[in-house]
């Protein structure tokens, strides 16, 4: 685990990301006939100055080989590995391997033999990585006809597949309310801000852990005696502060390069099913560490290095200080950036959200630095260190505990495994929270506590504080709740995802469906505008909105009485659609992506119709598919009560 987390540091801390290039290996295929039966299909790629496309021959435990394959039930088998151009071969110190790659140009040529007679095309799959930095996965698909003068002729998307694909676009009538609709987000620049501030305040936290206050006193205290010159020691703590900021800042570049790539790819990612339960796994390991059952730190020569970089003196020098910082004060850091990131990449603000919140938990740390470089009287002010640092990393494990349960929710809702139901959620949490309000009073210890002589005024009140959440939380747990637990809406299960019998299984007990085509059909039949609801099952916001403002009883019955609504689950990928259904998307860049999952088809539909792949989106349309109103994303109630009055009178018109 210490190599795993050693590892995925070093991927988020380089920072030559500067490339903008989206598309490192451009890949074309080409068929020749050696035989009746046998052919070979011949891949030929343009790789960019730098990157790197790996061998078939690579070895296990380093970077992903170039591999070759058919689709299910293929009219043809493939023979052994294919035979490669000119390779390389270099060790690399990350996987400690001897790697094998293609440089600048790659060709391989992959023998096949045709098993089904009749057949007049084929499909071949080709995957792997493109690595400089960073690495990029490879996915390609290639049709090609095997007879006629169509022999070497690409092509990109059968018959069938353009027919479901024509499906998905619709024929709208006044798009131009959609025109800026998705540059335009007042509510991402707030969401911005929110996570700046939550990043802020978790790097407050951080300032309180063991690894970090003792070294504010230390660090400030060399600055400003390194120097007879008192103005530069306050110089060079000030730039110590930014260089803080600067390199967690540079720690979410790699995020924005992902983000570039596909629009679809961060909301991919953050409801991966097994990427939901790896970010629980962590969670759960961070916070038992912060219990201190045991340490995770970095590498002991990783800080001994900057350590010795640190010596040459200058901004250089002081660089390498911040660095090592960052490095020593891992074993506190790293759980706390682990749920930013986690956090982060589950939410629709992707990069940007990550970066602010990066640069927020940066800024937190490097203010001290400063601050008490330039007024060092303040130091006698500090506490000393004591138990009560340890204190704090124990009652940050335990919400790092129950925030890594949002992660397993996620996969349980996304894979509708039915397990982890809202009251099963719900009771989870009040175990957890009563743990930590009988740490407070003194009931439980862990291993680094000191004897408790006498509980402290502050110790007591956030016990209280804590007992009180606790007796908020039991009424969830109920068939018919005392109260709902709105000001929670997004992290547990939704309402409707209950061990309890429920209306249906749309939120708030409404009618919904959950296929555009149904729900359409049913609005011309009763002349009623659409409420068009792109959602997520892993979408906090989504969440926000359907307990917080759908709940209201005016909008409800708005809802309920005037509206179609068709409920749309963009992250529904493992829900595969019926195999008659399945098809080949050709994208406006030339590439396909397989629409075979319930998500696949949303997500796409979506970003086709709408140029958006944002959750929650909200579209109002009549039956004729003519937009009502400009779309409306999460806000607040008396603005999406405005926004359906105003689509349903311009309805009526």
């Amino acid at each position: 685990m210490k190599k795993f987390i050693s590892f995925l540091l070093l991927l988020l801390s380089l920072i030559s990301f500067a490339q903008t290039e989206d598309n490192p290996s451009v890949w074309d295929a080409e068929i020749k006939k050696i035989s009746d039966t046998e052919y070979d299909v011949i891949f030929k790629a343009k790789i960019l100055k730098d990157w790197h496309v790996y061998s078939q021959y690579n070895p296990d435990g380093a970077s992903l080989p170039i591999e070759i394959s058919s689709e299910e039930n293929a009219p043809y088998k493939i023979i052994g590995k294919a035979k490669e151009s000119k390779t390389y071969k270099e060790y690399s110190e990350i996987w400690e391997k001897e790697e094998i790659f293609f440089k600048n140009s790659a060709t391989l040529t992959q023998r096949i033999e045709i098993t089904d007679p009749t057949a007049s095309r084929i499909k071949i799959i080709l995957e792997g990585q493109v690595c400089k930095e960073a690495c990029l996965q490879i996915e390609e698909s290639f049709i090609l006809a095997l007879s006629g003068q169509a022999l070497n002729i690409i092509e990109t998307i059968d018959e069938r597949s353009k027919i479901l694909s024509e499906k998905l676009q619709l024929d709208l009538k006044n798009t131009a309310l959609l025109k800026g609709s998705s540059d335009e987000n007042p509510e991402e620049e707030s969401s911005l801000s929110t996570i700046f501030f939550l990043g802020f305040f978790g790097g407050l936290l951080a300032l309180l852990t063991p690894c970090v206050f003792p070294m504010i006193p230390l660090t400030v205290s060399f600055f400003t005696k390194q120097s007879q010159n008192k103005s530069k020691g306050i110089t060079n703590a000030v730039l110590y502060g930014f260089f803080i900021v600067l390199i967690y800042f540079l720690l979410s570049l790699p995020f924005h390069f992902l983000d570039s790539l596909d629009p679809e790819i961060l909301n991919t990612i953050s409801t991966n099913v097994w990427l939901n339960i790896f970010f629980f796994a962590v969670l759960a390991f961070f916070s038992f560490s912060f219990f201190g059952f045991y340490e995770i730190t970095l590498p002991s020569s990783w800080g001994n290095k900057m350590d010795n970089a640190s010596n040459v003196g200058g901004i250089i020098g002081i660089f390498f200080m911040a660095l090592t910082l960052g490095i020593v004060s891992f074993s506190c850091t790293g759980p706390i950036l682990g749920s930013l990131l986690a956090g982060s990449l589950t939410s629709t603000g992707g990069a940007m959200q990550l970066t602010a919140g990066m640069v927020g938990f940066g800024l937190a740390l490097a203010l001290p630095f400063a601050l008490f470089a330039l007024f060092p009287s303040w130091l006698n002010s500090l506490p000393k260190s004591g138990g009560w640092l340890n204190t704090t990393k124990v009652v940050l494990g335990f919400l790092e505990l129950a925030f890594a349960f949002k992660f397993l929710s996620n996969a349980d809702l996304v894979g509708h495994w039915d397990f982890l139901k809202r009251e099963i959620f719900i009771g989870i949490w009040i175990l957890i929270f009563i743990g930590l309000a009988l740490y407070l009073f003194g009931k439980i210890k862990f291993p680094h506590d000191g004897p408790l002589k006498k509980l402290s005024f502050s110790r007591v009140s956030f016990g209280i504080l804590i007992a009180s959440f606790v007796i908020y939380l039991i009424p969830g747990v109920m068939k018919n709740p005392t109260w709902n637990l709105n000001q929670l809406s997004g992290f547990p299960p939704p309402q409707f995802y209950s061990i309890y019998e429920q209306e249906s299984d749309c939120p708030l007990g409404l009618n919904c469906f959950k296929d555009f085509d149904e729900g359409l059909q049913y609005a011309k039949e009763n002349n009623k505008p659409i409420l068009l609801d792109f959602t997520g099952w892993a979408c906090v916001n989504c969440r926000k909105m359907e307990e917080n403002v759908w709940s209201e009883p005016d909008i409800y019955q708005t809802l309920k009485e005037d509206f179609v609504l068709i409920s749309l689950y963009v992250d529904d990928n493992e829900k595969e659609l019926p195999k008659d259904q399945q098809f080949d998307f050709l994208k406006p860049n030339g590439k396909i992506k397989k629409i075979e999952t319930v998500g696949d088809k949303w997500a796409t539909f979506q970003v086709l119709n709408f140029k958006n792949a944002s959750q929650p989106y909200y579209i109002l349309l009549s039956p004729d598919l003519e937009i009502l109103h400009r779309p409306e994303k999460y806000t607040d109630r008396d603005t999406y009560k405005q926004w359906l009055d105003e689509g349903l009178v311009q309805f009526k018109k």
